[in-house]
């Protein structure tokens, strides 16, 4: 079952939340973090210290690293930051074009993750966990929000809703996306204790909806410091990763579509003969062609639209074989286009639903690309699917939204 534990947060003061509280580090990019150097509440100095460095300092060397040590240590001296002095959970509400989800932020058992409680659908890069291993280490601190996710629980939900109704937000703010970001303390200790044994008794596994790299990361440090003998009780601050879980009804995955450099020497028209065998293909024109449901896909190619539907017997029935992208992958991407490896072929990209089908055509359009495939999302459903069987997705397959903002709250080690 879920072990699941309060901690004392390290926040924001109520009035500089809005100025403090970022996007995930890893949703953009060095020169987009440039963009806000001159706000020095904006918590991009702490994960992607590298804003406060000349250009050519590599963003994976030591000395960022350490940067973000001393800015978070100076955001707490400034009294920008503060910890509270008792553990808390805390309630976070997302809003975005009306839809609403609601989660809590708790630190999540490294134990339950090792155990195969805490389920994972994604590998993950070794280059890509050690960033994050040096940048926590160098903290003393996790500075980004694992978004997790469980089969809902009535008695979890009415103590949130219940909190909510009864006590004024400590953070509300609507972000320069459009986002509205709210945020509660609960810091009754009867209702957190009946919590964490709600968790314990009624929630058999959480899954990892985004942030599999800071779980691993996380687990890594864990045992390091265990091995170290830092571990006495267990319970120590590093034997647990600060998460948001959200009941999955709440949760939306947006689609992730692909776009490739080449077809493989084909003309356009001999590429849709050759779709052909696979799908069944009719040109729609010059409007954008979103799926509207399983195993309907939309390319895009030479200025029109098509819709693809796979034919039976292109798929299979295991929850793997089933999605969408892997439909794609095996009929389109190796079969036509001999792209085998989509982690690390450079003739494909990926692009988040978020960004819209006009960031498909514009690729293709710009001679950037040859074509771009749009895709049906994954449901909650099939990533529970996958996890709970141990498999793995495949490569990008998942696209979260709303995102969860770094620096409403840090959990220390």
């Amino acid at each position: 079952m879920a072990k699941i534990t309060p901690f004392q947060g390290l926040r924001p003061v109520k009035e500089l939340a809005d100025k403090v509280a970022t996007l995930p580090y890893d949703v953009v990019n060095v020169a987009e973090a440039r963009e806000f150097r001159k706000n020095p509440y904006n918590f991009y100095h702490v994960t992607r210290a590298e804003i406060d460095l000349p250009e050519y300092v590599d963003v994976h060397s030591q000395q960022v690293y350490e940067r973000a040590a001393e800015n978070l240590d100076l955001m707490v001296k400034e009294k920008i930051l503060m910890q509270d002095k008792e553990p808390c959970y805390y309630i976070y509400r997302l809003i975005m074009s009306g839809r609403s989800q609601t989660g809590l932020v708790c630190g999540s058992s490294c134990d339950d993750y090792f155990n195969g409680i805490i389920k994972k659908h994604e590998l993950t890069r070794p280059e890509k966990e050690l960033d994050r291993i040096n940048h926590m280490v160098a903290t003393r601190a996790q500075t980004g929000i694992v978004f997790l996710a469980y089969n809902d629980n009535e008695n979890v939900e009415h103590i949130i809703e219940d909190w909510k109704k009864e006590h004024a937000p400590e953070y509300d703010f609507t972000a320069e996306d459009g986002v509205q970001h709210t945020f509660w303390v609960l810091d009754d200790y009867p209702k957190v204790a009946m919590i964490s044994r709600y968790f314990y008794e009624e929630v058999p596994c959480t899954y990892i909806a985004d942030g599999h790299h800071r779980v691993a990361s996380a687990g890594k440090v864990c045992m390091d410091m265990r091995e170290n003998g830092m571990s006495v009780n267990g319970e120590e601050s590093f034997n647990y990763f600060v998460s948001c879980i959200f009941p999955a009804s709440q949760c939306r995955i947006l689609d992730y579509n692909r776009v490739v450099k080449d077809l493989n020497k084909m003309k356009p028209e001999e590429f849709v003969e050759a779709l052909k065998k696979d799908f069944d293909v009719s040109n729609v024109g010059k409007e954008a062609f979103k799926p509207k449901q399983a195993y309907e896909f939309g390319m895009y190619m030479d200025g029109n639209w098509y819709k693809m539907l796979a034919k039976p017997g292109t798929y299979t029935d295991d929850p793997i074989g089933t999605l969408d992208i892997s439909i794609l992958q095996r009929n389109v991407l190796s079969k036509l286009l001999d792209i085998n490896d989509p982690r690390t072929d450079k003739r494909v990209d990926f692009v988040g639903g978020i960004r819209g089908m006009g960031e498909l055509q514009k690729r293709v359009d710009s001679k950037e690309m040859a074509a771009a495939f749009s895709l049906y999302p994954v449901s909650m459903k099939q990533l529970f699917a996958i996890a709970d069987s141990g498999e793995i997705m495949p490569p990008k397959s998942t696209w979260f939204e709303p995102k969860l903002r770094d620096g409403l709250v840090v959990y220390t080690i």
